[in-house]
C-alpha cells in the first residue's frame, strides 16, 4: 500500500526537474516566493495530472464534451488519487447568482414551499398544508374546500427565478436597465469627432458618414444641431443610404445598402446580440440600473407570494439571514398537522444540512437573496469549500492554491476546521500558502525557490514543521515568529490630513448600513476587517465608482448618500477577479502593453 505520491521529473513551467514525495492522507503546506514554483507543482502538476487521469477513465464521448487540461510536464506521478481543485480567486459569478442559489439552499426551501406550504385558490381562499397536496397536488390540482374550485398549486418547479418563477418585468435578475440619453453623447464634439458614443461600439464606426448622407451635419458640435438631427441621431429610423467609406491606404470603399442606426438602437442591439462578458461590462457603461419595480428585487413572479411557509412567503425566507433561517426552520415542524410531520422533518433536515456548512465557516450574516457578485473572495471561497465539505468525499485529493487571499487572521481558524474535517473523511490536502499559520498547521512542509521564476523552481526543504523550524530556509524565521518585518515611514498623526480628504457617506449597500468613512490624500490607507464586513462594497463598489462617476458628471452610486472626491481626477481599480485566460492572451495583451507597442510600431 502506498503512503505517498511520489512526484519525480517535475518540469511544469519553471520547476527544475523536481523529485518530491507528498504524503497521502495528510496536509502537506507549500509555500516559498510568489513565482518560485508552488502553484506550478499544485496545480500545473498534482492537480492538472490527477484530473486528467480521472477524464481519461470516462468514455471519448464524455471527454469530447469536457474541457481538459494538457499532460503535466512531469517523468512518472505514482499513487496520485482522483483531484478537485480551490483555486486562489474563484469565478465571480453572474447577476443570476444568489446564496441560495450557489449553497443549493433555495432548491430546498422551493420544495418546502411547494409541499408544505399554505395556498390560495383563485377566489382568494386560503388553504392550509394538507398530505394531500404533499403528495401529488401539483400533477393532478385540487379542489378548494370553501369554493370548490379546482385549480394547480405552485409546485417547486414554479418557485425558480431562473425559470418558471422568474418576474415577468426582470426576468429575474432584480433590477431593470435603461439607456441613460446622457451618456450616449458628447455634446461638445462634432459627429465627425466622436460625439455620439453609441457609434463607438464595434461594427458602427461607419455611421457618422450615415448620418451625413440622411442630412446630418456631422462638422459642428452636436449642441449646435438644429433640435430635429438631434432627434434623428437619437432615435431616428432605421433606412439604408448609399455611403463611400474612405480608408487609410487612400482606397474608397461603397456600400449600397448602409443602414441608418440610432444612438438607443446601436446599444441596444448590441446588448441583444453580445455574449462577451468583456463587451457587455462596456456597454453596461450606457446604462443606468434601478431595481424592478415589479418584483422590488426579489426575482420572482409577484403571484408566487400568496403560497406561505407557515406565515412567510419566499421572498420573505430569501431575506433571512442564514442564522434566521436555521431557527425559523427548527420551528417550523411543530406547526404541521401531525400527519405531515415525518415529511416536514426531511426537508427540514435537507436545508439544515445544506445551511450547516456556511454557518461553520461564519457566513451565517448572509441572506439566501443576497446576489453573488455582491460577495467578497473570502465569501466566495467559503462557499466553495461548503459545497465540498456537503459532498462527503474520501480518497481524493483536494488541490487548494491560497485559500486564505481575502480571509480576515480570524477565519482562518475556521479554515483549518474545514481543513481538518476533509482529513478525517480520508482525503489528501495539499494547500499553497504564505500564511503562516496555515503552513504551521500542516502535517507536511515544502518549500520552493530560493528565488522568483527562472530563480525558483526547486525544492528547498520538505519534511515536517518541527523540521522546517529548524531549518535555515526562509520561511524557518516566519515559523518560528523571529521574522522582523519591513516597514516603511509613516507619516505623523499630526499631518496625516494636511493635504486633504476623500469623505464618503453611505446610507445603505449590502451589508453597509449609515457609514462614513475620510482618507487622508496622498497617503496609504489599509481597510480591513472580517472577511464579508463591507471593505470590497465601501471601496471598489461605492467609493472608487464614486470617484469616476462624479468626474463623468453621473449619479453616484446606489446607496452613496455624499461623496467629496477633494479633485482626484482618475482612478485605477485592481480587484480580485482572476485575469482572463484563453489560448491568445499574454501578459502584454491583457496589461495593454501591446496596444502601446503597436502605437510606436505604427
Amino acid at each position: 500500500m502506498a503512503f505517498s505520491i511520489e512526484v519525480r521529473g517535475a518540469k511544469t513551467n519553471n520547476l527544475k526537474n523536481i523529485d518530491v514525495d507528498i504524503p497521502l492522507g495528510k496536509m502537506t503546506g507549500i509555500t516559498g516566493r510568489s513565482g518560485s514554483g508552488k502553484s506550478s507543482l499544485a496545480m500545473g502538476t498534482l492537480y492538472g495530472e490527477g484530473m486528467r487521469r480521472y477524464l481519461n477513465a470516462l468514455s471519448t464521448y464524455t471527454r469530447r464534451r469536457i474541457s481538459q487540461s494538457n499532460q503535466a510536464d512531469v517523468t512518472s506521478i505514482r499513487h496520485l488519487p482522483s483531484a478537485l481543485a480551490l483555486r486562489q480567486r474563484p469565478q465571480v459569478p453572474d447577476i443570476r447568482s444568489t446564496v441560495g442559489t450557489m449553497t443549493e439552499a433555495l432548491n430546498v426551501l422551493r420544495l418546502m414551499f411547494s409541499r408544505l406550504g399554505s395556498m390560495v385558490c383563485p377566489n382568494g381562499h386560503r388553504i392550509g398544508p394538507t398530505l394531500a397536496v404533499a403528495m401529488d397536488a401539483d400533477m393532478t390540482g385540487m379542489d378548494c374546500p370553501v369554493c370548490g374550485v379546482h385549480f394547480m398549486p405552485y409546485g417547486a418547479e414554479d418557485f425558480a427565478f431562473n425559470s418558471a418563477g422568474a418576474c415577468p418585468t426582470c426576468q429575474g435578475t432584480g433590477e431593470v436597465r435603461e439607456i441613460n440619453p446622457a451618456l450616449l453623447i458628447n455634446e461638445e464634439l462634432t459627429i465627425r469627432d466622436g460625439a455620439v458614443n453609441a457609434w463607438r461600439t464595434p461594427g458602427r464606426t461607419f455611421m457618422p458618414l450615415v448620418a451625413e448622407a440622411a442630412g446630418i451635419n456631422i462638422d459642428v458640435p452636436y449642441k449646435d444641431l438644429p433640435k430635429e438631427q438631434q432627434d434623428q441621431v437619437l432615435h431616428g429610423d432605421r433606412q439604408e443610404y448609399e455611403i463611400n467609406i474612405p480608408s487609410k491606404s487612400g482606397k474608397v470603399f461603397h456600400m449600397d445598402h448602409a443602414v441608418f442606426e440610432n444612438a438607443y438602437n446601436a446599444i441596444a442591439d448590441s446588448m441583444k446580440s453580445s455574449t462577451n462578458e468583456r463587451t457587455i461590462k462596456r456597454l453596461n457603461q450606457f446604462y443606468t440600473f434601478q431595481t424592478c419595480p415589479t418584483c422590488h428585487g426579489t426575482r420572482f413572479n409577484p403571484a408566487l407570494l400568496s403560497q406561505h411557509l407557515r406565515d412567510k412567503n419566499i421572498a420573505e425566507l430569501s431575506d433571512y439571514t442564514i442564522e434566521d433561517l436555521v431557527t425559523f426552520a427548527r420551528e417550523l415542524t411543530t406547526t404541521l398537522p401531525i400527519d405531515m410531520q415525518k415529511m416536514g422533518q426531511k426537508l427540514v433536515d435537507e436545508l439544515l444540512e445544506l445551511l450547516d456548512a456556511p454557518t461553520q465557516l461564519g457566513l451565517d450574516y448572509l441572506t439566501l437573496s443576497r446576489a453573488g457578485n455582491t460577495l467578497s473572495t473570502g465569501e466566495l471561497q467559503r462557499i466553495q469549500l461548503g459545497r465540498t465539505i456537503r459532498n462527503e468525499t474520501t480518497g481524493v485529493l483536494y488541490v487548494l492554491d491560497e485559500p486564505t487571499v481575502g480571509l480576515h487572521p480570524e477565519n482562518v481558524t475556521g479554515l483549518l476546521r474545514i481543513f481538518k474535517t476533509l482529513l478525517e473523511q480520508g482525503n489528501t490536502l495539499v494547500v499553497v500558502d504564505h500564511d503562516m499559520e496555515v503552513i504551521g498547521a500542516s502535517d507536511y512542509v515544502i518549500e520552493i525557490g530560493p528565488g522568483s521564476g527562472e530563480h525558483g523552481g526547486e525544492v528547498i526543504f520538505a519534511g515536517d514543521v518541527a523540521a522546517a523550524k529548524q531549518s535555515a530556509t526562509l520561511v524557518a524565521p516566519y515559523l518560528n515568529a523571529q521574522a522582523q518585518a519591513q516597514t516603511r515611514t509613516l507619516a505623523p498623526s499630526e499631518t496625516l490630513f494636511d493635504e486633504g480628504s476623500i469623505e464618503i457617506a453611505v446610507t445603505q449597500k449590502n451589508n453597509l448600513h449609515d457609514v462614513t468613512a475620510r482618507f487622508p490624500k496622498n497617503r496609504l490607507t489599509s481597510v480591513t476587517g472580517m472577511s464579508g464586513a463591507g471593505k470590497t462594497t465601501l471601496i471598489l463598489d461605492l467609493l472608487a465608482p464614486g470617484i469616476v462617476a462624479q468626474n463623468e458628471g453621473r449619479a453616484l452610486p446606489d446607496g452613496t448618500q455624499a461623496l467629496d472626491n477633494s479633485g482626484v481626477q482618475t482612478v485605477v481599480m485592481v480587484d480580485s477577479v482572476p485575469v482572463g485566460k484563453n489560448a491568445r492572451s499574454t501578459v502584454a495583451t491583457y496589461t495593454n502593453i501591446l496596444d502601446n507597442l503597436r502605437k510606436m510600431y505604427a
